[in-house]
């Protein structure tokens, strides 16, 4: 399935030959599909391994940068993140930088995985609480630790409003974008986050989150990981259901206006995600419209 102009297209022959180039010691072990996320293609290796190759020369930057800062963030952290074990160079079959990591077992988060929704949205408080009190270790908010989603609303307006004039053209969607639209003007009225930088995952959504016994275990794919303010690290909130996304701002002790600007960065990814990937990727729509629709209902009983 390809995503984008510029992919490179990847098979499991093309993970097999860079590991024969690269890491001749793992060549022979069963390879599998371990499923494809919008940046990287993923297969399994052994039992123990897991190979992520970027789908664009973009996303290969986040392969370094995750080969860079995961080991040093790790150590901080009461929980699983992602372990890189080799950091692979291009090679005759494929021109990126890609990464082999250890395998993570667990179950995306979702109503047959948690048991307990109210304790779910508390675990995700308290591992982002562990991220964002790391230190930055002379990390600045520049080069690839820079991301839109760690800065201020204002600077992505112009780029959202395209997308919102996108999905008003598209047959058959069914969704409120004049009501999503007033949301997000709403809260470029906000005072804009004056707050300290902190480590930033990025993408929190539900996918990311790997649940094992009925509780979060572990986050992987760092590739979003910068520097910056946390308003949009709250957006996958409303992925989730009420009682998680309840107990997480109790326990976050969010106030009102970080709330509504995450609110408006979880409307912005969202709508960007429909227009974008409409006619690509049915699965990661269906993640933007179930949240954009949460989003929506959480407006009405307001």
């Amino acid at each position: 399935m390809t995503l984008h102009e510029n992919e490179i297209r990847v098979d499991e022959a093309v993970a097999r030959s860079l590991l024969r180039e690269q890491r001749p010691e793992w060549s022979a072990l069963p390879i599998s599909p371990a499923g494809a996320g919008t940046d990287n293609t993923m297969y399994r290796l052994g039992d123990h391994l897991l190979i992520r190759l970027p789908r664009t020369a973009d996303n290969a930057q986040a392969v370094r940068k995750e080969q860079t800062w995961l080991p040093r963030l790790a150590p901080h952290l009461p929980f699983r993140i992602p372990e890189p074990v080799h950091g692979g160079t291009p090679g005759s079959a494929f021109p990126l930088a890609w990464s082999v990591y250890r395998w993570i077992d667990g179950d995306e988060a979702g109503p047959e995985s948690v048991t307990d929704w109210r304790a779910f949205g508390a675990d995700l408080a308290t591992i982002v609480q562990g991220l964002h009190s790391i230190p930055l270790m002379g990390a600045t908010r520049q080069g690839d630790l820079s991301w839109y989603r760690g800065g201020g609303l204002h600077a992505c307006d112009r780029w959202i409003s395209k997308y919102f004039d996108v999905c008003r053209t598209i047959q058959g969607l069914d969704l409120d974008i004049a009501r999503l639209r007033h949301l997000w003007q709403s809260a470029l009225a906000l005072p804009e986050p004056s707050g300290r930088h902190v480590w930033l995952h990025g993408d929190l959504k539900p996918t990311n989150l790997l649940v094992q016994r009925g509780r979060l275990h572990a986050v992987i794919d760092f590739g979003s990981l910068s520097v910056g303010f946390p308003d949009a690290e709250h957006a996958p909130l409303w992925d989730l259901p009420p009682a998680a996304r309840q107990s997480y701002w109790d326990a976050m002790s969010l106030d009102d206006v970080t709330w509504l600007r995450a609110r408006a960065w979880a409307i912005a990814v969202g709508v960007s995600g429909v227009s974008y990937y409409w006619d690509t990727y049915p699965r990661f729509v269906s993640e933007c419209l179930s949240r954009l629709r949460a989003i929506l209902e959480a407006a009405d009983e307001q």
